[in-house]
């Protein structure tokens, strides 16, 4: 964390042929003891339950007091960083960072795709409950959705809690079979939840930490700017365009 903490309140790459062994470089050597099953067998619910206690408990263990962050909890103006304002995130650029927008049709700002040159992160902010936890539903809607397109998913702990690991199978530019493997981050603060879907070399290495350093740090420096209006859970905070900065006359 580069910027003050405020005293706190009480209250897509593709990995080519032999999908098989990409799909092992994604679970990773600590699959035994910090994973747990993301699918049991229909009728199953005593699995299931058991499998989503230890989801919980993995979120439970991470407190995001090392971020993200909400606005409320940090104070921008306590360094001299020059930051990139997207009116709902606030961004911590790192060195060689390249920055994307991805956009709907209304060229409204959905999400910014980050890169490091290795790998890259994906980043959208949804609205969520005020009074409950929202993470276990989107997980279970994201699990639901990567089963029907018949990815291997593996739940396991993370970074941030509990982080979603997939290998969708696709089809090469050559005409091969591989998998594109990647990894779901989830943080939740005030009425807001956000998701980094991480690619590239941090999602097909996910034990070495010089490939996962530069995007889970950036991850974990972003700072929400919520705002107070209703936001349905689940639906797309919107960013905006940063406004391009006056040249300066010579």
């Amino acid at each position: 964390m580069i910027f003050g903490r405020k005293k706190r309140q009480e209250t897509d790459q593709v990995a080519e042929e032999r999908p098989s062994d990409a799909a092992e470089a994604a679970d990773s050597e600590d699959v035994a003891q910090d994973a747990a099953p993301s699918s049991v067998e229909h009728g199953n619910a005593e699995a299931m339950a058991k499998a989503e206690a230890k989801w919980l408990e993995w979120d439970e263990e991470f407190q995001r007091e090392e971020g993200p962050f909400d606005i409320e909890e940090v104070d921008l103006d306590a360094d001299d960083v020059k930051r990139l304002d997207l009116g709902s995130l606030v961004v911590t650029p790192f060195p060689g960072m390249n920055l994307q927008l991805s956009v709907n049709k209304e060229q409204v700002p959905q999400a910014i795709i980050v890169s490091d040159g290795d790998s890259a992160i994906e980043v959208a902010l949804f609205g969520a409950p005020a009074r409950t936890a929202y993470i276990p539903e989107v997980r279970r809607e994201i699990i639901a959705a990567s089963q029907g397109k018949n990815a291997r998913t593996t739940i396991r702990r993370g970074p941030f809690g509990t982080e979603i690991a997939r290998a969708f199978p696709v089809q090469t530019k050559e005409g091969g079979v591989g998998m594109q493997i990647s990894r779901t981050w989830l943080a939740e603060g005030p009425s807001w939840v956000l998701r980094g879907v991480v690619f590239g070399k941090a999602a097909l290495e996910p034990q070495n930490e010089d490939a996962t350093i530069t995007l889970t740090e950036f991850f974990a420096n972003l700072v929400v700017r919520r705002g107070t209006a209703p936001v349905a859970p689940g639906a797309v905070i919107p960013f905006t365009i940063p406004e391009p900065e006056p040249k300066q006359e010579s």
